[in-house]
């Protein structure tokens, strides 16, 4: 079983940087694709960014595309999400996610096998 522990939230003031750690224990976190996810109060969960298991591929959600960018450190059994021109709707608790059996065919919550607890980032306008 894979157990991910992200870090590196806070509070940003808009235009501001953050950049988040998500660190795995498990055999099977170099074999996995990885995402981001995010979900504001009374809202549902939304995908962020992804990366496949060699990080040679990446995906966005047009919301975040040039001002965030996710990478991994196999070596380390951690991934990345550098936050940057950070805005107040970029509010929201952060997930990190892994699915063990490869790229996934939609980048969606139900796709990814476990999860993170969570931090919080709170940009202030």
């Amino acid at each position: 079983q894979v157990r991910l522990v992200e870090s590196g939230g806070g509070l940003v003031q808009a235009g501001g940087s953050l950049r988040l750690s998500c660190a795995a224990s498990g055999r099977t976190f170099s074999s996995s694709a990885m995402g981001w996810f995010r979900q504001a109060p009374g809202k549902e969960r939304e995908f962020v960014t992804g990366i496949n298991w060699n990080g040679a591929m990446t995906n966005y959600a047009d919301s975040v595309k040039g001002r965030f960018t996710m990478s991994r450190d196999n070596a380390k059994n951690t991934v990345y999400l550098q936050m940057n021109s950070l805005k107040p709707e970029d509010t929201a608790v952060y997930y990190c996610a892994g699915n063990a059996w490869g790229t996934p065919a939609r980048w969606t919550p139900e796709e990814f096998d476990y999860w993170g607890q969570g931090t919080q980032v709170t940009v202030s306008s």
